[in-house]
């Protein structure tokens, strides 16, 4: 069944009333149309493109129309008005008074209302004329000039912005979900490729540094001449950081904690060196860094000179596992040259529980291996 629309403009007034003749309702000869700048309804055109076609003409960014569907009157949409702008020769304003409050109180009780985007009010007609109609309203374009404030995005371990979503909270992130060497993995000793290595050489002297509270984790930016020397390259160590409980896994077993050695060389390629921490006997280093953990997201502490001994982490027996991953935070790049040393290193309960009041839970799980070859060595 065909619907008919009739729409009357109010300024102010009440609606004209209803035709006798329920066909009559929509019918607008041009010398009213002119009066009332309303286009006649073009014959073949569904309501809601007559409707379009007068929101678009800006005929109907008034204060009040009234839709007429099939001759049965709907209620009112009311549209505020723009507030129409002085003529070019109207009279100047009156001075300002010499008495500055009163002129304030004045100008607050004259105060106009805010003027209305015409986008968002011809936006308004037509959901609403559509609601009226039981058609579907069209899709809305972005209001022009609207205000858009969001802050920055903030990923996390758990809830909405958690691993799972990390992919999708920003363009940066998308290798986090699309990406095919991701890290952490957990290492499967019967798929790895067992063998000979070249040694891994530390060069690490005693060191300062500082030690700050991201928000994610406690990390130490160090400050001194500490390197690694592997594949023929050298690698500065710039950061380490701790995850509850450890993101790698071996043979499908977790352990409690995990400390990235995260080193850089000339060309800024990554190598991680990944520290297994287990309960055991309390740990020097740990217990030095632990002494000035700032407690606040974003405080930093420094360390005294020569106060950092990374040697004081490294287990005895440093046989790794190595293998091409990721970073495990946002925006997980790849690239990064993993070392697992397989031997793990062990840290007091007392420890390990002070960390993790601060962070229960700040390990992202392990990702596919996807065919990569991990190196056993022996």
């Amino acid at each position: 069944m065909s619907s008919c629309l009739a729409i009357a403009l109010v300024t102010g007034q009440p609606a004209p009333a209803r035709a006798a003749d329920p066909a009559a309702a929509h019918e607008v000869t041009p010398a009213v149309a002119a009066k009332k700048h309303v286009a006649p309804a073009s014959a073949g055109k569904s309501v809601t493109e007559q409707l379009n076609e007068a929101v678009e003409s800006g005929a109907l960014i008034k204060k009040r129309i009234t839709l007429v569907v099939n001759g049965k009157e709907k209620k009112f949409i009311t549209i505020p008005a723009k507030e129409p702008s002085a003529p070019a020769d109207a009279p100047a304003k009156p001075a300002a008074s010499e008495h500055p409050a009163e002129s304030a109180h004045a100008a607050a009780s004259k105060r106009a209302p805010a003027a209305v985007n015409p986008q968002a009010s011809r936006q308004y007609i037509r959901a609403k004329a559509a609601a009226l109609t039981g058609h579907e309203a069209p899709e809305a374009a972005p209001l022009t000039g609207a205000a858009h404030h969001e802050g920055e995005v903030h990923w996390a371990y758990t809830g909405d912005n958690g691993p799972q979503a990390w992919g999708k909270l920003k363009p940066d992130f998308n290798v986090c979900a699309l990406g095919k060497r991701q890290s952490p993995i957990n290492i499967e000793e019967t798929g790895t490729l067992q063998g000979p290595a070249e040694p891994l050489r530390f060069n690490y002297q005693p060191s300062s540094g500082s030690v700050v509270n991201n928000g994610h984790t406690i990390q130490v930016d160090l400050y001194g001449d500490n390197s690694l020397t592997v594949r023929d390259s050298t690698y500065k160590l710039v950061q380490f950081h701790f995850h509850h409980p450890s993101e790698e896994q071996v043979n499908y077993r977790g352990f409690a904690m995990v400390a990235h050695l995260v080193h850089k060389n000339a060309e800024g390629q990554l190598a991680v060196v990944a520290v297994l921490l287990d309960p055991g006997v309390a740990n020097a280093l740990v217990n030095k860094v632990w002494t000035y953990m700032p407690l606040d997201a974003g405080d930093r502490v420094r360390m005294p000179t020569g106060l950092i001994d990374m040697n004081e982490l490294l287990p005895k027996d440093q046989r790794y596992y190595q293998f091409m991953g990721s970073l495990t935070t946002p925006p997980c790049t790849e690239g990064v040259l993993w070392l697992v040393l397989k031997q793990p290193t062990p840290v007091s309960r007392e420890q390990i529980k002070l960390f993790s009041q601060l962070f229960p839970l700040n390990a992202r799980p392990v990702q596919a291996v996807n065919g990569r070859p991990i190196r056993d060595a022996q």
